[in-house]
């Protein structure tokens, strides 16, 4: 087999999400016992990247006409994440799938994480902490944790393995007046900090990763949320939707919701 070339990135990981709907008529066709291969081939792959984050590769049925299975990829090298993607494909036999999305992402640290000076100017002006006590100390230690913290989960995240995953992609809009790339960084700024602070009410609900594709797929970002129940995640969604952000400088793809099954209840479910 052509080895393939190791091509890794500075900092983070390579994610894929694909969707792929079954062609029933082919899969009617297979010889008896092929589907239970095919099942058994998925599981062996699944249990092969079943690290808490990578290699990373989770099963799930989509919920309604979009697609049937939906898979969540997490791989430090591209050339891994491709050959991931590629024993995925080569699990099935020929013509029992039809692809209907597929994403390419990568972890990334957004560039509006809270700096040093941004964690002194919050707790001098904000918890008006003098910044010789022990208290001011005590309280930018803790910041500069969380920072620490934060970039390590979008850098190397760890996703809950919940009930139900939702993905969508999206971009900045870029028409007229409504031009995210026109606007100065600390406006950007401003702005992000207030989308993220409604993010953060969730907390425990919903468990949210946004990877960037600018320059690597259609739209400039994916969205993955995790959650235990469906509410949540139209809550979440429809939040945003009245912060700026959203309402004035965001354009959304597809969404697609999924159920978090392993590959024999996955067989189970799609009655394969």
């Amino acid at each position: 087999m052509q080895s393939l070339p190791a091509i890794k990135l500075d900092q983070g990981l390579h994610a894929m999400h694909l969707f792929y709907r079954v062609d029933r008529r082919n899969w009617a066709a297979l010889p008896p016992g092929e589907s239970e291969q095919c099942r058994q081939r998925v599981e062996q792959l699944c249990a092969a990247n079943a690290n808490p984050s990578h290699p990373r590769l989770a099963t799930y049925a989509n919920v309604g006409a979009k697609a049937d299975f939906a898979f969540f990829l997490l791989a430090a090298g591209l050339a891994e994440i491709s050959q991931m993607h590629r024993d995925l494909e080569a699990c099935f036999p020929p013509g029992a799938l039809s692809k209907v999305f597929s994403f390419l992402s990568v972890t990334e640290l957004t560039e509006y994480t809270q700096t040093e000076e941004d964690h002194r100017r919050l707790l001098l002006e904000q918890e008006k902490l003098s910044p010789e006590s022990e208290a001011f100390q005590k309280r930018l230690g803790e910041l500069r944790e969380r920072t620490r913290q934060y970039g390590q989960y979008r850098l190397y995240p760890e996703m809950p393995d919940w009930e139900v995953m939702a993905f969508y992609p999206m971009s900045k809009r870029r028409a007229g007046a409504d031009n995210w790339y026109m606007l100065d960084f600390a406006t950007r700024k401003k702005l992000m900090a207030g989308h993220a602070r409604v993010g953060r009410k969730y907390a425990g609900r919903v468990s949210q990763l946004i990877t960037g594709s600018t320059g690597l797929d259609d739209w400039e970002w994916g969205v993955t949320l995790m959650a235990h129940q469906l509410d949540a995640l139209k809550e979440i969604v429809y939040e945003m939707r009245f912060d700026e952000v959203s309402a004035r400088y965001g354009d959304f793809g597809p969404f697609f919701v999924n159920i978090r099954l392993a590959p024999a209840d996955l067989w189970a479910h799609l009655r394969l």
